[in-house]
């Protein structure tokens, strides 16, 4: 299967949610190397249905005609394709990955991997789902400190702010990624 991210022995990703933090990444896919930041229009972001690992509501996009969801570039390598599936458990039918054109800081378009819950609500709406879907502190506060550190907009910054959390906290993620003492 020719998959049009996928450049040689190096493919492009685009992370939206935990994978804005490098260090989240990193984590599995030692190959990472972040090119900068995304823009991918007609979609939006939200928080649907409930991990484990997080204890509340994954991050996931949807189409949305006018919408933006910024995120991070990363070059990978093509072996790191699978690890990428197993974290965000493809093969448990969780979420699937597409190929969506994103816009780089300089105006170019580039074909990076993604990855989209499977079970999406036809009536969702992204950011005005259901008032259950709230991700975790732990959750929200590694996307935030993920987009900071990928120099998103500000303003983009502060929109993820503004999602409600659910109060939860993964003291592994927090102690791992360095977020004890990061606040929203």
């Amino acid at each position: 299967m020719v998959l049009p991210e996928v450049i040689g022995t190096k493919f492009l990703y685009f992370g939206y949610g935990s994978n804005l933090l490098k260090k989240r990444l990193l984590m599995n896919n030692k190959s990472a190397v972040r090119k900068g930041f995304g823009k991918l229009e007609n979609f939006t972001l939200g928080f649907n249905g409930f991990s484990k690992r997080w204890m509340g509501a994954p991050a996931t996009i949807a189409p949305k005609e006018g919408a933006v969801v910024f995120g991070a570039v990363y070059e990978m390598d093509v072996s790191n394709i699978e690890h990428l599936d197993e974290q965000e458990s493809v093969k448990e039918g969780v979420y699937i990955p597409i190929s969506v054109p994103v816009h780089s800081a300089s105006g170019e378009i580039l074909m990076c991997r993604t990855y989209q819950l499977a079970n999406i609500p036809e009536e969702w709406d992204g950011p005005s789902a259901k008032k259950d879907n709230k991700p975790s502190t732990t959750y929200l506060k590694t996307i935030v400190k993920g987009a900071v550190e990928t120099k998103l907009p500000m303003e983009y910054v502060n929109f993820l702010k503004s999602f409600e959390h659910n109060g939860n906290m993964v003291d592994s993620f927090e102690k791992d990624l360095g977020l004890q003492n990061f606040t929203l």
